[in-house]
């Protein structure tokens, strides 16, 4: 089973991009973020054109989240159930038996700023959900743009993010807690000498100098961890004309 995950920066303005990707690589799942569309305006046709079922969490230019699969899924959660939020971040759905999340954290910044406190509590929110769903299932993927940088290794330059919402320390603690869930940092589990750079800004040298910052993930229970047979970083759609400035990441796991 083959599942993606993707910061899609919007889904109109890169949807040539994305099902050329499908149709070439066929994934079981996509899990996107930042659609940027309401449930009104995102492109079902197409994509069910392609043989794919999708949900979607949308909001008008900004945020909104999606999963698209090969299978029809059951939506168990439209946003954190333990979180009023007007901001379209979380879907959580069942395929088979297994749940999978698409998760579009906060970015925070600037520090000190009610957006920085915002992403603190979508993050207690978040933990408290995950923590219930992992005592509850074995079978559990939350995939996503989390917009943290966990370590120094996990971005070019440490020294350009240190009053940045994403290194935070109070941030980096609370998803380092997750693993004391249980939860895996799948990518970092497999490859663990990596840098796996998902984000790159627009500028002009970035990509090509490997500028970058480790933020998209994939946090897996420890089955999930277990029957995963790779997690890799896809930069082919980086590579494209007018891409998003993140890129896939993409996790196999056994049948």
């Amino acid at each position: 089973m083959k599942v993606v995950t993707l910061n899609i920066n919007s889904i109109n303005a890169r949807l040539p991009l994305l099902l050329k990707y499908m149709e070439s690589t066929k994934p079981d799942i996509v899990l996107l973020q930042e659609i940027k569309t309401e449930y009104n305006s995102f492109p079902f046709f197409e994509i069910r054109a392609l043989g794919y079922d999708a949900k979607v969490l949308g909001q008008k230019s900004y945020n909104g989240v999606a999963v698209i699969s090969k299978k029809p899924v059951k939506v168990l959660n439209e946003n954190l159930p333990n979180f009023e939020d007007a901001q379209a971040r979380y879907l959580e759905v069942l395929y088979d038996d297994i749940i999978f999340s698409s998760v579009y954290m906060p970015n925070g910044n600037p520090l000190g700023s009610e957006k920085f406190e915002y992403k603190l509590k979508f993050m207690d929110a978040f933990y408290e959900h995950a923590k219930k769903l992992l005592i509850e299932n074995e079978k559990v993927v939350f995939g996503g743009d989390f917009n943290v940088i966990l370590s120094s290794s996990d971005v070019y330059d440490e020294e350009r993010f240190k009053n940045d919402a994403l290194c935070a320390e109070e941030v980096r603690r609370k998803l380092t807690a997750l693993k004391y869930l249980g939860c895996y940092d799948l990518y970092k589990t497999l490859r663990p000498k990596d840098s796996g750079y998902t984000y790159w800004d627009y500028g002009a040298t970035a990509f090509v100098s490997d500028f970058g910052l480790r933020i998209d993930y994939f946090l897996c229970s420890p089955l999930m961890a277990q029957k995963a047979k790779s997690c890799e970083v896809d930069k082919s759609l980086r590579k494209t004309e007018k891409p998003s400035d993140h890129t896939a990441l993409v996790a196999v796991f056994e049948e």
